[in-house]
This record gives C-alpha cells, sequence and structure tokens, in this order.
C-alpha cells in the first residue's frame, strides 16, 4: 500500500491563478517548490503579473479582474483547465468568498489541487 503525502493547509501554497500547490503530486513528491517559490516559472505570465502588482492572487486584482485578464484566460490556462479538468476561475471566487486561509484549509481537507469544472 502506497503512502499518501500530508497535504496540509498553508495560504503560502495557494498559486496566484488560485490552483492549491500543497495538493499537487509534483510538489507532494518534492519535484516542484510551489508557484510562489518556483523561480523557474518565469513562463507564467499570471504570477508575473501578480509579482509586479504585489498581489497574493488573481483574487487580489483591483485592475481588470480574472475574468477579463488576458493573462489568466490566456491558451496555456485554458489547456490546463481541460486537461485537468479544473476551473481556476471557480478557485478565485472562492478565496475570494471564504479568504485565504478557509481555501487552503478546503482544499487540504479535500486534498485537492483546484475545483473542478462541471
Amino acid at each position: 500500500m502506497e503512502n499518501k503525502p500530508k497535504i496540509t493547509a498553508d495560504t503560502a501554497l495557494i498559486a496566484y491563478c488560485g490552483l492549491y500547490c500543497g495538493a499537487c503530486r509534483r510538489y507532494t513528491s518534492g519535484k516542484c517548490p510551489g508557484c510562489h517559490d518556483n523561480v523557474k516559472a518565469t513562463w507564467c505570465k499570471v504570477r508575473s503579473c501578480c509579482m509586479e502588482n504585489n498581489i497574493a492572487s488573481c483574487a487580489d486584482c483591483k485592475t481588470v479582474g480574472h475574468a477579463q485578464c488576458a493573462y489568466f484566460n490566456n491558451f496555456m490556462g485554458k489547456l490546463f483547465g481541460v486537461l485537468f479538468n479544473s476551473d481556476r476561475g471557480k478557485c478565485i471566487e472562492r478565496i475570494k468568498e471564504v479568504g485565504y486561509l478557509a481555501y487552503s484549509v478546503e482544499m487540504a481537507e479535500k486534498g485537492a489541487q483546484t475545483i473542478k469544472r462541471r
């Protein structure tokens, strides 16, 4: 029987786009440091934008909001959504509803990296 890694709630593991890195297989296996510490993720426009604007995630954006954002809704984001049945927009909305701490607790308890598309 394979031991599943313990997934803990940590607001620092919420990616800029709303995914929960703490439940990601690459993160839990030690192959990825998570979004905020992944210096190799220079390709990610969402990450770059949030860092430049000094915000924790797209949930804090006061400029355009994730629904209209070209960075958030780019080809890679849409591809990720389809491949992983992920709705990052719902993740951002949930963060806005309950806050970062409650969101990280919910995602850790579910063992979920994302809120699934329906």
